[in-house]
């Protein structure tokens, strides 16, 4: 358990990491800071703090599926679209300003974490909530993402 959670670790926080590159700069940029956001943005310090939690809760929840999944080719074609998507948002949105297509990959990665916590519930019952705050922050990144989209 403890070494696919150090596995899963860093895998999502390599993923952060990647993001992070294009999400400093595009923060400070003048295209991100003309925008037109959301009322209910939250402050920059949120940002790091809810991701942070979020690939920690989500680790613990993959060590937990790997450990009682059976298709595991499955997990692991699902994860990977999850990890591509999660890592493309941020170069299209903050490096290419394509808040359209980022709004895209947004909602696809969202549906695709909706999709893992009601499919594998089942298999890790009340441990399937680990899962949440990742789709909870997601719905409402979507939501900020969509504003940008039809505000500007």
């Amino acid at each position: 358990m403890i070494y696919r959670l150090v596995i899963f670790l860093a895998l999502n926080f390599g993923a952060l990491a990647i993001g992070g590159l294009f999400t400093r700069e595009g923060v400070a940029s003048a295209w991100y800071s003309g925008l037109a956001k959301a009322p209910w943005t939250p402050p920059g310090w949120v940002f790091g703090t809810a991701w942070s939690t979020i690939m920690i809760l989500f680790s613990i929840y993959l060590a937990f599926l790997w450990s009682e999944v059976k298709d595991k080719r499955l997990l692991l074609i699902l994860y990977s679209v999850q990890w591509i998507l999660n890592v493309s948002w941020n170069p299209t949105f903050f490096y290419y300003h394509n808040a359209l297509i980022g709004l895209i990959l947004i909602t696809g990665l969202t549906l695709l974490v909706a999709f893992l916590l009601a499919f594998y519930w089942q298999t890790l019952k009340l441990k399937s909530l680990l899962i949440a705050p990742y789709l909870i922050w997601l719905l409402i990144a979507t939501s900020l993402n969509a504003f940008i989209v039809f505000k500007n």
